[in-house]
């Protein structure tokens, strides 16, 4: 299969458009090409095409820092002389200023197809500002890792911010074009949107169920990003992200695995299948012990649950990793009702709501973890209506049906 910037690296007449423009980039460090290039040299080294400035969102163009709210810089790129412009630094919308360096702005990003990973919100700013603006914006499109599953609560009414771009579910089963297509539609936005398809993805194939396994290198979109796997579990592990349970950053698992050091995996496990074992399908859950080297926990042993979703562990239309999560949540909750779960602190620049209800996009999952009369199922029938809605409103936003 081919990615879309291979396709128009590859096919001078699907880049003819650009002739005499002035053309952006926005990337980072996955926007690789098939044999590992990055977007920018192999863009810059097209005939006829005047490569005027490039973007990086959250953790750089190339690639430079490590932790959420750790900002980027606008430097001078050394190689190619052109401006690098931070959406993740002083800004996150583009200003008059950038958007004054070019004509046509290509959009190469590896996404992980879910709702917080914070690159499809830049990408609805940068069409926001494309429209305003008068710009052209191409979505050179990749897969969505973790294929096609719907899975979670849609964002409610004014839960948006930088980790939710608008009402989806957690887990939105589309490539980052078609999520264009949704921006475009949901937003009314009047923008010269186009999309360079990827050829031959089959998003339910096996064993990558969305990722092209035997053809593509994994490279880390994000420095906690590290393989598949990773992938595959992030729309449930990435809500540890507002618990003070450790999400495996500061070791080499991070987003696979989760753990503190006064929590009890077996009995955490056991009360997991007690309270929703259809839940927990499609993966394997170990008890492991791991000493974080920075972040939560940092230096400290914690006793954890490491989730396995690899070989004949994994069931790709079985697994819910945000119903995982959930369980595990709730299971901490039904044996330690006073355990200090959810993490009050600042996140993504928020200041006055709790982290985990701007993960969920409102708080009805933390509601639904706190309260001791609420079921599995009361969580399930909220969930399941949401995911059909989201399924029946996109259907015919798919590009690769």
């Amino acid at each position: 299969m081919k990615f879309g910037l291979d396709r128009l690296l590859e096919d001078p007449a699907l880049r003819a458009p650009l002739q005499g423009r002035r053309v952006a980039l926005l990337a980072h460090p996955a926007s690789v090409t098939a044999e590992l290039t990055h977007a920018l040299d192999a863009l810059a080294g097209l005939p006829g095409i005047e490569l005027a400035a490039a973007f990086g969102p959250q953790h750089g163009l190339r690639g430079d820092k490590q932790d959420n709210m750790m900002e980027s810089p606008d430097y001078l790129d050394p190689v190619h002389g052109i401006p690098v412009y931070s959406l993740y630094g002083s800004v996150r919308r583009p200003s008059e200023a950038m958007l004054a360096s070019f004509d046509v702005l290509l959009v190469d990003l590896q996404d992980l197809g879910c709702r917080i990973y914070t690159f499809i919100t830049t990408l609805l700013y940068v069409l926001e500002a494309a429209a305003r603006h008068g710009k052209s914006v191409w979505l050179l499109d990749r897969p969505n890792p973790a294929g096609r599953p719907v899975e979670g609560l849609t964002l409610q009414p004014g839960w948006q911010s930088f980790v939710g771009a608008g009402p989806m579910p957690m887990r939105h089963g589309l490539s980052l074009a078609e999520m264009g297509r949704w921006f475009v539609r949901e937003y009314d936005l009047d923008v010269d949107y186009r999309v360079v398809e990827m050829a031959g993805w089959q998003p339910d194939a096996a064993p990558g169920y969305g990722w092209p396994l035997a053809e593509r290198s994994w490279v880390n979109p994000s420095p906690n990003a590290p393989n598949l796997a990773m992938a595959r579990c992030y729309a449930g592990t990435v809500m540890l992200e507002g618990t003070t349970l450790s999400e495996g950053r500061g070791t080499t698992r991070p987003l696979e695995l989760f753990g503190a050091p006064d929590l009890e995996p077996r009995r955490l496990m056991a009360r997991m299948q007690a309270l929703a074992p259809d839940w927990l399908a499609g993966c394997r859950l170990r008890e492991c012990w791991f000493e974080p080297t920075f972040h939560k926990h940092a230096g400290r042993l914690c006793a954890g649950i490491q989730i396995h979703v690899e070989h004949g562990h994994y069931d790709h239309r079985a697994f819910r990793p945000w119903r995982l999560m959930a369980l595990a949540f709730k299971a901490l909750r039904d044996l330690r009702p006073d355990y200090s779960l959810w993490r009050d602190f600042a996140y993504e620049y928020e200041h006055d709501r709790l982290a985990i209800d701007l993960i969920n996009g409102g708080p009805l999952l933390r509601q639904w973890v706190d309260d001791p009369a609420a079921e599995p199922g009361d969580l399930e029938r909220l969930a399941t209506a949401d995911e059909a809605a989201w399924r029946a409103q996109c259907a015919d936003l798919l590009l690769y049906p």
